[in-house]
């Protein structure tokens, strides 16, 4: 069964760092990009950062200004965002998500995970 399992979150004081991490259960015939959404009460889910399938481009949003890191590990099989000068906008649910880039038709075209929570104390 294929699984997306945030973990890492809890409190962090402004300006210290964060490693959240996302472990995954996906079919290695599948190959998927990889991403970081965050939810913050009141607002829609919004994207944080991208790394492709093969690991090789990154990508993230501009509001974060260069702040946090995606990446992932040799086998690909955890993904994981270093958090670095957290701000207390940062405080949000982060999620991680795989969507499908190729594979067999059988490859669901995208996973969610459940979520890991960030506070962020002054």
């Amino acid at each position: 069964q294929v699984k997306l399992v945030e973990s890492g979150g809890g409190s962090v004081q402004a300006g210290g760092s964060l490693r959240l991490s996302c472990e995954t259960s996906l079919y290695r015939e599948c190959s998927y990009d990889m991403y970081w959404y965050r939810q913050r009460p009141g607002t829609e889910r919004e994207f944080v950062s991208k790394i492709s399938a093969d690991g090789q481009r990154t990508s993230s949003a501009d509001s974060l200004e260069g702040r946090f890191t995606i990446s992932r590990d040799s086998a690909k099989t955890t993904l994981y965002l270093q958090m670095d000068n957290v701000k207390s906008e940062d405080a949000a649910m982060y999620y991680c998500k795989a969507a499908k880039t190729s594979g067999p038709k059988w490859c669901r075209d995208e996973y969610w995970g459940q979520g890991t929570q960030v506070t962020v104390s002054a």
